[in-house]
């Protein structure tokens, strides 16, 4: 277990009245543990959970498939392990709370996630305990990260943003997206991710698509290439795009894109420590606009083990609650993505970043690349 971020839940535990917290997310499980139990991001059912209580101790519960991995990442966790096939998990684990003291507690546990027929279970096995919504602990836990968990996502940041630009600067004209994936794939697990999500490789007309894998389509001169990936390690990810161009830019390229690298820096200035994240999107969208770019709804994220996590720097700062604000506070790493698909030209370009929140400003995680001016690809 991570003592750091123990600590940290034993704290929130007894500020928020709670006598445990049951995190049973990928996300929250890795959070306390330091590591992802490999089938259940993948498989719903396959429950692995860690438990802390207000006194600071730790158990784990896990499903029999993945046993022999729990107790090599964890050997010294009391864990019980629940078989598959012929256990009901919530009848296992309400025995292990009753057996914790926590048989008539107040529990706080992931709502958001685990499913009503199961927590309808469990408060039938445990009739006596109170269950408490905890997401919304964890996830403001999860806001400020800790040196450990800043030095990964440094790492990550660069594996990213090295894979991308490597991949980029391996193919030519005639090349098609599918030969990129082939590269930045390879570079990825090189460079030492244990694997990747939400690889997005969209070039020429399908550049102004936001979310879209590798094609057939072959790279043309005067092509828009944007590449995106998130690097993983332990849960945590670090997600960088790059915008890069076939031998030279089409009309107006260089131009968005400067204006693009502007908003960059813009909200770099910006980003420090009791500043309103609302702030910063509204000074993004008014440099938006001085070209006529259309808005977006947001312009950066927490990151770390989700994709995105409060807070957001857009219209809302905190997910489910318009009209909110939330401030940047130091520790916080952010995802940040001047970005315009529909420039009107034919073409979408992003640049996304890393930024650590420092005690005085920021700090740019993702720094291998030179994305003052459009990479380009010279084959």
């Amino acid at each position: 277990m991570r003592k750091a971020i123990i600590e940290r839940q034993v704290k929130a535990i007894a500020e928020h009245g709670l006598d445990a917290m049951v995190s049973c997310s990928p996300e929250n499980y890795a959070y306390a543990t330091g590591f992802v139990v490999p089938s259940q991001p993948l498989i719903r059912h396959r429950h692995a959970m860690a438990i802390v209580t207000v006194d600071g101790r730790t158990e784990l519960f896990s499903v029999d498939m993945e046993a022999s991995t729990v107790k090599r990442r964890a050997p010294d966790v009391p864990t019980r392990i629940w078989a598959e096939f012929t256990d009901d998990a919530m009848v296992v684990l309400a025995d292990q709370l009753s057996k914790l003291g926590l048989g008539r507690a107040r529990i706080g546990i992931e709502m958001d996630y685990l499913p009503a027929g199961d927590l309808a279970r469990l408060q039938k096995a445990l009739p006596e305990a109170r269950f408490e919504h905890c997401e919304q602990i964890l996830a403001r836990l999860r806001q400020i990260k800790t040196p450990e968990e800043i030095g990964l996502l440094r790492r990550l940041s660069r594996i990213a943003d090295q894979a991308i630009t490597d991949a980029l600067a391996s193919v030519k004209a005639g090349d098609s997206e599918m030969d990129i994936a082939g590269y930045l794939t390879r570079n990825v697990y090189a460079l030492g991710a244990e694997h990747f999500k939400l690889m997005i490789i969209a070039t020429g007309e399908r550049s102004v698509l936001p979310n879209v894998g590798p094609s057939e389509r072959r790279l043309k001169p005067r092509d828009v290439c944007r590449v995106e990936i998130f690097s993983v390690i332990d849960g945590y990810q670090a997600g960088v795009c790059r915008t890069a161009v076939v031998h030279e830019p089409p009309p107006k390229a260089e131009a968005i894109w400067q204006h693009l690298v502007d908003c960059k820096y813009r909200i770099m200035e910006m980003v420090k420590p009791g500043a309103s994240c609302r702030a910063i999107y509204d000074a993004f969208i008014a440099k938006l606009s001085e070209m006529d770019l259309p808005p977006i709804s947001f312009v950066g994220h927490g990151i770390g083990l989700h994709l995105h996590e409060d807070p957001y720097l857009g219209k809302t700062p905190v997910l489910g609650r318009p009209g909110s604000d939330a401030l940047i506070e130091e520790g916080m790493v952010l995802g940040f993505e001047p970005l315009c698909y529909e420039t009107g030209h034919g073409f979408g370009m992003q640049n996304k970043d890393m930024l650590l929140v420092t005690a005085n400003g920021c700090e740019l995680l993702s720094d291998y690349a030179n994305t003052d001016k459009l990479l380009v690809v010279k084959g």
